[in-house]
């Protein structure tokens, strides 16, 4: 069925059903499936090696009673829910995992997770919090670290012929994205925010052959519109992780457009082509580490550090921004009132939606959104 389908039809199919999509791929490969949680441990490197790179998501608003034996009920809803999918066996398909030192709390689960349900691989990636010469050098090792790792879990040998060209794959899909997201400065925007993340969580899932397949038809989809409805305010969506379309429908449904964000699944990752160096780990270094925009890696102090947020927000025409944060995020709730103060003396209204990783009530988000919606017409 989803074969049959195209486009945006095709992208909304697998991201709801990335679960068995991967099954059938580990299947029909013979390939074993990582699962990681963040790209700082780069997937193109996992897709060198041979497996099937899987970007692991919650499911908001699911129970997490089942992770309160392994974890306090006082830390981020976000961890806790992807704890009880482990411990519910969802993600039994796997047959390792990556988890990256992006905050403590995801720390925290990987000692959980590999102890309490050991998988045949595993690797913490050590990640630094500050960029300075020292830390490039530490976490260019750690990439050579984990590759190493992995050739010795998959008993490939990745050259670095075959990383170049994981790179390559990669980037195009980016130009794709580029290409997208620059449809979204048509006023009305040609591809809505919600659709644009469900897009990016179906290439979670795809090999980078296919996702750029499902790029391209999209594109050329998206191209053929008419733009729809009356000009409406112009959203950006800044904050932590986003790896479900729900939030960006509230915000459509309030009357407003998300046209751009700064999210760990949206622009983030895909703003910049990685660099194709004569040492790609170098490369990999200053696009995943330096180029990076995450807040829990220290750049300094000041709020300089935001320009780039509102570059992006004049660029994309943005009336407001709105903040999405996951309740206990420490990283983010410690860089919002910076943010916002900033945000605020350069004339750009911010609100500020924290949750449970849940999106309910939905109605009271709802409202809030309108409310801040009405305020940028």
């Amino acid at each position: 069925m989803i074969k049959a389908l195209h486009g945006l039809a095709r992208a909304e199919q697998i991201a709801a059903r990335r679960d068995e999509i991967v099954r059938d791929l580990k299947k029909e490969t013979g390939r074993p499936v990582i699962g990681y949680l963040c790209c700082f441990a780069p997937p193109e490197i996992i897709s060198a090696a041979g497996a099937i790179p899987y970007r692991i998501t919650g499911r908001p608003g699911d129970t997490m009673a089942e992770a309160d034996a392994y974890m306090e009920p006082y830390g981020c809803s976000y961890v806790r829910n992807i704890l009880a999918q482990a411990v519910k066996g969802r993600l039994d398909f796997l047959d390792g995992l990556v988890i990256s030192h992006s905050c403590d709390m995801i720390q925290r689960l990987y000692g959980i997770w590999t102890y309490y349900r050991p998988l045949p691989y595993s690797r913490l990636f050590n990640v630094p919090h500050q960029v300075s010469p020292w830390a490039q050098r530490f976490f260019k090792r750690e990439l050579v670290f984990f590759q190493e790792s992995l050739e010795q879990f998959t008993g490939a040998t990745v050259t670095p012929e075959d990383l170049s060209r994981a790179v390559a794959l990669s980037n195009r899909n980016r130009a794709l994205i580029r290409e997208l997201y620059r449809l979204r400065k048509e006023n009305p925007p040609l591809i809505k925010g919600s659709e644009m993340l469900t897009l990016l969580l179906a290439g979670g899932v795809l090999p980078a052959e296919e996702f750029a397949k499902l790029l391209a038809e999209t594109a050329a989809e998206v191209k053929n519109r008419t733009p729809a409805g009356p000009p409406a305010p112009r959203v950006l969506v800044w904050g932590s992780l986003l790896d479900d379309s729900t939030f960006y429908r509230l915000i459509e449904e309030a009357g407003g457009h998300v046209v751009a964000d700064d999210t760990c699944i949206g622009f983030r990752v895909w703003e910049k082509d990685i660099p194709l160096r004569d040492d790609i780990y170098e490369g990999l270094k200053d696009h995943y580490f330096l180029n990076f925009q995450c807040p829990r890696t220290d750049r300094g102090p000041g709020v300089r550090r935001f320009d780039y947020i509102l570059e992006r927000a004049r660029e994309y025409n943005a009336d407001g921004v709105v903040g999405y944060i996951i309740s206990f995020c420490d990283p983010h709730k410690f860089d919002y009132p910076d943010l916002r103060d900033f945000l605020r003396q350069s004339d750009l209204p911010v609100q500020l939606i924290d949750d449970n990783y849940s999106f309910t009530p939905a109605e009271a988000i709802k409202t809030r959104l309108q409310a801040f919606i009405e305020l940028l017409k």
